[in-house]
């Protein structure tokens, strides 16, 4: 039962008395939280100039483009290696060398190609045969077959001792994965013969290309699985993009359509909103009973049906969502979840009908305040616009820093006895030096791009500082649209004679009054709320570092405190958006707006909470029923079901590539109507 607000706990504050010349957000209000403002202005100088420094002394192409050992760019244009732009690996089977994880590179020559291999072969039984001509395009230019013998190439790394089927993936020739019954294969088969003419399993060569990516110039990416699913990935994702580009026109008509039906649903609510959202409710419902009752025909259909009984982990990963319709199991998760999604929404018809019916109310005011002010609809493009600036810039900066440094040799040694190995050196005074005599067949191979100025030792800080900051900006940004929502909505609401007392312009005067007055205390709130959320990145990088580890204390220690820190960032943005919604009111520093938002949450916490989860319910079943509506036209659409557009629309690879970004632009409109209906409870 609501608290009665009449009789108000001391522990929770007064409430405001009643002034009936209270007329809307406060005009004459001064700066709060100066410091805080001052901080954040330096912050992002600070920022700009750590982004102008990174575009120094970066270069994104050292990313782009692979290198070799001897410090050459694959693929670069107006180079010796133009038209060979993949790397590849002399003996992968080093990599798996437990002395990759010690000095952070594979100790094996690496060259650039024009194409991977595509079959197993060795240099011994390749030397001065028929299959010299093909194997000798994976040695170093220039290599003469006369002047060494098989153990001299092998020893100075002028020929690989193997080569095994590969696949080009990130530019590099990754052995051609394929498997056959659970069980891995490479080009069919499970043993092969190395450099020396042992045999060898498929296993040694997925460790070791995974053992691969523990270098620095492979730290972009960070592969977990089989390489054989990683390039399945990329085969899809190609596909995927072929479908946006043939259907980039249908899909922005389809955004259009779906922005307005949107729109014309908010407005509908100023009208028929009880009429309209009980429909709703009752048609969910329905459509929710019909799923359940033809998946359960589905399933009784195929519960007997050879094949069918096959579980979903049995068939992996697939693009083509078809394959999971032919199985019973499917049918039945889909059952067993609309039937819950039905008995949810039964147990709130029943048990918050009062609160649904003042909820509609809310709704119903929440529409009528965007028919005055309808410019609100267009300010969450202001937001997406800015997080895009801030999402643009905090990348760049990434690879700017992610590839500055120069070109750092290491001693490569044959083995692992040598006292020069994982040593700096000079590729051109290499040669001069008495190493090759003391280490035979070590070479001065590229490691990784770095140095030992100031700048280099503290790149990881600047990747911090850089992340941290980007946080600030976003979380910012999103603060200054809801106290921008809010100062626009409170002048509605305290208008007394609608719409001649609404000031002119409501929208951009909240947006300057927050950003002349308050840019302090939304940054203060920001900061607040960017160190939780850094705190956690922290935990889950060293949850992911920690995932083998057999120390059962720190897992769940770390466990306990990702739960915690996930907590305390779902109630900072609570009482944040609040705060933010005060002080567009009332003008008041953050501090003091977010005692007076707390207290009045606590003084009205069931009634609040309540209201704020039906109205999000609602809101739900009305994104629910439009998202579903587009998507069932859209499909007919795409499927060529419709003659109507069956010759104008393209031929897809996956039907349901084009449905995802509707799904994305409802998510934005939601957001945006999700701040004025709170501001409107709050107001009411």
């Amino acid at each position: 039962m609501a608290r009665n607000t009449d009789v108000p706990s001391p522990h929770y504050g007064e409430p405001r008395k009643f002034d009936p010349n209270f007329r809307g957000p406060v005009h004459k209000r001064s700066c709060t939280d100066v410091v805080c403002c001052v901080v954040f202005i330096v912050v992002i100088l600070g920022y700009i100039a750590l982004g102008t420094v990174a575009w120094f002394h970066g270069d994104p192409s050292k990313i782009v483009y692979p290198t070799d050992s001897h410090g050459h760019f694959c693929g670069r244009q107006k180079t010796p290696n133009a038209n060979k732009s993949i790397l590849f690996y002399f003996n992968m089977l080093k990599c798996a060398n437990p002395a990759v994880l010690v000095h952070l590179q594979c100790p094996t020559t690496q060259l650039c190609v024009s194409k991977c291999p595509d079959r197993f072969a060795t240099l011994l039984d390749s030397w001065n045969t028929n299959s010299w001509e093909y194997y000798k395009q994976f040695c170093r230019p220039g290599f003469d077959i006369s002047s060494k013998s098989v153990a001299e190439a092998i020893q100075d790394e002028d020929c690989p001792s193997m080569i095994v089927p590969s696949r080009p993936f990130l530019q590099r020739c990754f052995p051609d994965f394929i498997t056959i019954n659970g069980i891995l294969t490479v080009a069919n088969k499970t043993i092969f013969k190395d450099g020396e003419n042992h045999e060898r399993s498929v296993n040694d060569l997925k460790d070791a290309a995974k053992a691969a990516h523990s270098a620095p110039r492979e730290l972009w990416t960070d592969i977990t699985g089989s390489i054989s699913s990683l390039l399945n990935a990329k085969e899809i994702g190609i596909k995927i993009f072929e479908d946006y580009a043939n259907s980039w026109d249908w899909i922005l008509l389809g955004l259009v359509f779906t922005m307005m039906v949107s729109l014309v649903f908010i407005l509908l609510l100023r009208y028929i909103a009880g009429v309209l959202l009980w429909l709703i409710v009752f048609g969910i419902m329905i459509a929710v009973g019909f799923g359940i009752w033809h998946c359960y025909w589905e399933y009784s259909l195929l519960r007997g049906k050879p094949g069918a009984n096959v579980t979903i982990s049995d068939i992996g990963f697939h693009a083509d969502f078809g394959i999971y319709l032919q199985l019973s199991q499917t049918w039945l998760i889909f059952m067993v979840a609309l039937s819950m999604m039905e008995g949810i929404i039964f147990v709130i018809l029943i048990f918050l009908r009062t609160r649904l019916r003042i909820a509609i109310a809310l709704l119903k005011e929440g529409s009528r305040a965007i028919s005055y002010i309808m410019s609100t609809l267009l300010y969450p493009i202001i937001t997406f616009f800015l997080l895009a600036v801030c999402i643009a810039y905090w990348l760049v900066t990434a690879v700017f820093l992610a590839s500055s440094g120069n070109a750092v040799y290491k001693v490569t040694a044959a083995d692992d006895k040598c006292m020069y190995a994982s040593l700096a050196c000079s590729p051109k005074t290499f040669s001069q030096t008495n190493i090759t005599k003391v280490c035979p067949g070590s070479q001065c191979m590229f490691a990784f791009y770095g140095g030992e100025s100031a700048y280099y030792r503290y790149i990881l800080v600047l990747h911090l500082c850089n992340l941290f900051v980007f946080l600030w900006l976003v979380n910012f940004t999103i603060a200054l649209g809801r106290c921008t929502l809010a100062g626009a909505f409170a002048s509605y609401y305290w208008a007394l004679k609608k719409p001649k007392d609404i000031p002119p312009c409501p929208l951009v005067s909240s947006f300057t009054r927050a950003l002349r007055y308050h840019t302090g205390s939304l940054a203060f709130g920001s900061l607040i709320l960017s160190v939780v959320q850094m705190i956690r990145i922290v935990l889950e990088y060293l949850d992911r570092k920690l995932k083998d580890s057999q120390n059962r204390c720190a897992r769940f220690v770390l466990s306990c405190l990702k739960c915690c820190f996930w907590c305390l960032e779902r109630f900072i943005k609570f009482v944040n958006s609040n705060a933010y919604i005060m002080i567009a009111i009332y003008g008041k520093s953050f501090c003091t707006s977010s005692k007076d938002a707390f207290h009045l949450l606590l003084r009205n916490v069931l009634r609040v909470y309540v209201l704020d989860r039906v109205t999000d319910f609602l809101l739900f079943l009305g994104k629910l029923l439009i998202t579903g509506s587009v998507g069932v036209f859209a499909f007919f659409i795409f499927t060529h079901r419709i003659p109507i557009f069956r010759e104008a629309v393209p031929s897809l690879n996956y039907t349901w590539v084009p449905l995802l970004p509707s799904d994305c632009d409802l998510s934005l409109l939601e957001d945006g109507d999700i701040w004025i209906l709170r501001d409107c409870t709050w107001l009411s």
